[in-house]
């Protein structure tokens, strides 16, 4: 099995949480809950955190991670995440001595998840030869709607004039935002974290919440006592 580069990028600014990254979640940074995932997972070789604070630069280095400081170009409200990691790509090809083909890229604002889920998706990314990968979750009853230019509503993902019986419906799947893989080469060339040949790593619907605000940061952390705690 080939192994995986993971870099995780963390901010020291947010506007809907200050300092997010940070706050405590059931016990720990929240950082820290996906540091400690890429650790353990079997199939990563290297963990980075890349980030434009020091306090979580060295929070990052004391729990074995290597560290990349990212310049304000980078890490300001309008940058991509894109421009993020094909900084640390960068970095990381000029200053050590290992090739970073492949990149495992898990959002820290989703801690809700199993290093296993890291191991299953490498193996898959690999086994299928994909060029990127996504992690996802199920929806089978996911009935949305949005405005037309005329500001007028339609149903968007279904047809609400045969609306029919949920378990008819075809599965959709949910783009979770958990976590990516991809080629360098792919990002290098498109600037986009998908690309190719793509694939899913499905995760159950629990594990698909986010941490952007408040209210976010106390579902989740009851989340994950109830589930994983």
């Amino acid at each position: 099995m080939k192994k995986i580069h993971c870099i995780i990028l963390a901010r020291g600014g947010s506007k809907g949480l200050p300092r997010k990254n940070l706050a405590d979640f059931c016990g720990k940074p929240l950082l820290q809950w996906t540091i400690d995932q890429a650790l353990a997972a079997n199939n990563v070789s290297t963990v980075w955190v890349s980030s434009d604070n020091k306090e979580i630069i060295d929070l990052s280095s004391s729990l074995g991670a290597k560290t990349i400081l990212r310049p304000d170009e980078f890490s300001n409200d309008i940058s991509t995440s894109e421009s993020a990691w094909l900084h640390a790509i960068n970095y990381i090809d000029q200053n050590v001595s290992e090739d970073i083909n492949f990149v495992l890229a898990p959002q820290c604002t989703s801690p809700i998840r199993e290093s296993k889920d890291f191991d299953e998706a490498i193996k898959k990314y690999f086994d299928e030869k994909l060029d990127s990968l996504f992690s996802g979750s199920l929806a089978t009853d996911f009935n949305l709607w949005r405005y037309n230019t005329n500001k007028e509503l339609f149903s968007h993902t279904y047809d609400y004039t045969r609306r029919g019986r949920r378990q008819e419906k075809p599965e959709q799947i949910v783009e979770n935002g958990s976590f990516y893989i991809f080629k360098t080469e792919l990002l290098k060339k498109e600037n986009n974290r998908l690309g190719g040949k793509i694939g899913v790593h499905i995760m159950e619907f629990w594990k698909s919440f986010q941490i952007d605000e408040l209210d976010d940061l106390e579902f989740c952390e009851n989340l994950m006592k109830n589930y994983l705690g």
